[in-house]
């Protein structure tokens, strides 16, 4: 990689290793981004919700200023959306579907802002738009989807702070960073590696520039409601924290995270974003650049030591993407330009055809192979939502008449109570209750409610600690042959509370994850 790098024509400058000048303006991302847009919302009402995006309906309900998991943010759009357009899961999808597409675009103007020209603005745009953080967070109304954003406007930002010196730059750093943080505290990590990659490589006047004061209390003032929540109820995302870094997650593990980091984006684009950060700590004219080269290594080493999520630190290979397409298209440029762009192409083509298939739902949902769910684990969680429903409708059909009156229904995890509260009236359920994150805190089942429909537990040992009487009354049936977390689950009949509900909630009920 390091040859590949030091054989393509660096950016051309005027002044030694002063970096060189913006690229000229290309309309290629805006149509690429126009596209990726377009495809989104065509496939948005496809298979169903996500079980996240059930929860952010039901958070959207009980808005709050922080939640045990998440900041305000997604469950006050989750509640605007709703409410102009109440049950329409393609308007649901709609923003993260225009923020896949601004993605794009802040792809390409990082592109730009390193000197790239037209079509390695456009091959930029392009590989942000087939990546697998656009397409799989772009389908979702998701944290994930906003926080790219956030990543990729502070890190613009800082790009273009790096190249004019001008320090007023920072504003929209800490602005960025800020708002992030209404979302989740991830941007800290952004800051940290940015921070730290200045120490390390320049230039160090910034560490004690007026201008980055004032935009880290911008960032400080922005995301002081959500902080100050979190601080009354004592810091509840470090318990999610932990439980992430314990494996008790999916896309949780070190190896896990390791992995991702050559598929998050595509296997195609490795070698892009390898020669970009390549470029970025090398190349004497991108010398200016070099903080953010930087700030990917001192990121995921933070992630892989405290047992984060292996997409935490996407945004930033985005970043280095954008480099590499400075410096592939430049390689491609070089002898044998012919073969070397048709060999580009055919990967390109290669991989929306595969990602189009893997992290889109352009299958039917009733004949989706189990290589779809096992690469994108999310393409499952959004399928038989309703059939599930209807199966604890049948469970409830079957009690005695004067204990269905009675019963309430607690879940596993908070996409099921999410679901309940979705279909679940139409069906005539009881209301739904879950000790899972924040829905813990959206109420416990009154104190009369001693029967009760459990499901999303596996084994019956915990509810045998709360109930005299737990017995196997079905199982999940969500008609089609789909390997996610709720198909084929055991739906749990149990009587005789031991104790009262305001006894065992926050203190055996209550779970994070």
């Amino acid at each position: 990689m390091t040859g590949f790098v030091s054989s393509v024509d660096r950016p051309s400058t005027v002044d030694g290793d002063r970096p060189p000048p913006p690229g000229p303006r290309a309309a290629g991302p805006w149509l690429v981004a126009a596209a990726v847009t377009t495809v989104l919302l065509a496939l948005a009402g496809r298979y169903g919700y996500h079980r996240d995006e059930l929860y952010f309906l039901l958070a959207g309900r009980h808005l709050d200023w922080g939640y045990v998991d998440q900041g305000p943010l997604v469950p006050a759009l989750a509640r605007l959306v709703d409410t102009i357009a109440p049950g329409s899961l393609v308007a649901l999808r709609t923003p993260s579907a225009l923020l896949a597409g601004a993605a794009v675009l802040l792809v390409a103007a990082t592109a730009r802002e390193l000197g790239a020209g037209r079509g390695a603005q456009t091959f930029a745009a392009f590989l942000a738009a087939t990546s697998g953080i656009v397409l799989a967070g772009g389908h979702l109304l998701s944290t994930t989807t906003v926080d790219l954003l956030v990543w990729l406007a502070a890190a613009y930002c800082t790009v273009r702070l790096l190249r004019t010196a001008d320090s007023r730059w920072t504003v929209g750093v800490g602005g960025a960073l800020g708002v992030g943080m209404l979302n989740k505290p991830l941007p800290a990590l952004l800051a940290v590696g940015l921070l730290v990659g200045v120490a390390i490589a320049g230039p160090r006047r910034l560490l004690r520039d007026r201008w980055v004061l004032a935009a880290a209390a911008l960032a400080l003032l922005l995301a002081a409601p959500n902080l100050a929540w979190q601080a009354a109820h004592g810091f509840p995302q470090l318990s999610v924290a932990a439980s992430i870094s314990a494996g008790d997650s999916s896309y949780s593990g070190r190896l896990d995270a390791l992995a991702l980091q050559v598929v998050i984006i595509s296997p195609y684009a490795v070698p892009i974003w390898v020669a970009g950060l390549v470029a970025l700590l090398r190349w004497p004219t991108w010398r200016a650049y070099r903080a953010v080269g930087w700030a990917w290594p001192v990121v995921v080493g933070i992630v892989l030591l405290g047992g984060g999520k292996g997409y935490y630190d996407a945004p930033l290979l985005l970043v280095l993407t954008a480099a590499g397409a400075v410096v592939t298209t430049g390689w491609a440029a070089r002898r044998w330009a012919a073969t070397r762009r048709g060999l580009l192409a055919a990967g390109a083509a290669l991989t929306a055809a595969t990602n189009a298939v893997l992290l889109l739902p352009t299958l039917p949902p009733d004949r989706l192979p189990d290589v779809v769910v096992a690469v994108n684990y999310d393409a499952g969680e959004t399928i038989g939502w309703p059939a599930f429903t209807d199966s604890l409708a049948t469970v409830h059909r079957g009690l005695p008449a004067e204990q269905r009156d009675r019963a309430v229904i607690l879940t596993g995890n908070y996409g099921e109570a999410g679901a309940v509260a979705r279909y679940g009236p139409a069906r005539g359920l009881p209301a739904a209750y879950s000790g899972h994150n924040s829905m813990a805190d959206f109420g416990r089942p009154p104190d009369g409610a001693d029967v009760v429909i459990a499901v999303g537990w596996e084994r019956p040992d915990r509810l045998r600690g709360w109930f005299t009487d737990v017995t196997l009354a079905g199982r999940v049936d969500q008609r089609v042959e789909v390997d996610n977390d709720e198909n084929g689950g055991p739906i749990w009949v149990c009587r005789g509370l031991r104790r009262p509900w305001g006894q065992i909630w926050d203190t055996e009920v209550r779970h994070t994850g």
